[in-house]
């Protein structure tokens, strides 16, 4: 799984960076709120840490900025915790709060709990799009233009799992992970092949191409 954490502390970013790789997690370290937004907009991540007192922009000034889009769920990591401050984080977007100083082994288990949550719940947007790309998921049908596409179950969900973060860099441990359930990557071509045939289906015959490939990263589509 992908996580982005900001935090300015540099001893702290690379240390917390440490700990979640060696868990077993892919993490984007940045320093400051605007480059968070701009990490957000560009990639995918299935959880972000986020400290409050942040330069250029803070903790909850980010949250403001997201109000309203589709993003990851958000732990506030921060050495600002009275109950005051925890309420105003919760209200301005944060999913969890967590205090520093902290246990790693806590905030682990609040990042598996959240995962869990999220992974959970029914995406309330029942209708996806990216440019003449259109998805109704609750009647699994996609168009491209005005052609129908035939897509296999598994072609499917990883072309949810594009649409839903349209114009941002999926990974490929995150489509094993929604789509396959694999917590770590077997090492396989199972994501080249079904990517393949999603990209032959998706762009082959139209003018424009949809889909990206990421080298050694993932894919973007639109």
């Amino acid at each position: 799984m992908r996580v982005l954490v900001v935090e300015d502390d540099s001893k702290v970013s690379y240390w917390l960076g440490s700990k979640l790789q060696t868990s077993g997690y892919q993490c984007t370290l940045v320093d400051n709120g605007e480059d968070a937004l701009a990490a957000i907009e560009r990639e995918a991540f299935d959880v972000i840490i986020l400290d409050r007192m942040l330069p250029r922009l803070d903790g909850i000034q980010v949250l403001q900025r997201l109000k309203g889009r589709r993003h990851p769920p958000i732990i506030i990591l921060s050495a600002v915790d009275q109950p005051d401050d925890r309420v105003e984080g919760l209200r301005a977007g944060a999913d969890d709060y967590l205090g520093k100083p902290f246990d790693f082994s806590e905030l682990l288990a609040r990042i598996e709990v959240l995962v869990r949550r999220m992974g959970g719940q029914v995406d309330e947007e029942l209708v996806l799009y990216a440019a003449d790309l259109r998805m109704d998921v609750l009647r699994r049908e996609v168009r491209r233009g005005d052609a129908v596409l035939d897509l296999t179950d598994k072609e499917f969900k990883l072309l949810q799992v594009l649409l839903e973060h349209s114009g941002r860099v999926v990974t490929r441990s995150m489509l094993l992970q929604r789509v396959w359930g694999y917590e770590f990557d077997p090492q396989t071509n199972l994501i080249d092949v079904h990517m393949s045939k999603l990209r032959a289906k998706l762009d082959k015959g139209f003018e424009a191409a949809l889909l990206r490939t990421i080298r050694s990263v993932g894919y973007v589509l639109g």
